[in-house]
């Protein structure tokens, strides 16, 4: 007996390379497991907002990219490549 299920289109995600992975698990080490599954679903290709409440999605931002970037006093790319992956509609 086979299902048939109409208008089901799997969504193919996109590879995670080695240095993703690697930024993963560091959040994964260092105990930030929010912070991980954020980074998860972005370089899956999924938009996290979609998955997480709004709030705790800036918050998670907010403490993962902005004080990291403040910390090393200049503009880093990863970082600002990091804040521009958030929702098409959010704009800080």
């Amino acid at each position: 007996m086979t299902q048939n299920i109409t208008g089901y289109q799997t969504q193919t995600g996109k590879k995670i390379n080695n240095e993703q992975i690697e930024q993963i698990l560091k959040a994964i080490i260092a105990g930030k497991y929010s912070w991980a599954c954020v980074l998860i679903l972005r370089f899956a290709g999924y938009n996290p907002i979609d998955y997480i409440p709004y709030r705790t999605y800036i918050r998670l931002l907010k403490n993962n990219c902005l004080v990291e970037s403040s910390k090393q006093n200049k503009t880093d790319t990863k970082a600002v490549e990091a804040l521009s992956l958030k929702s098409t509609w959010l704009h800080l």
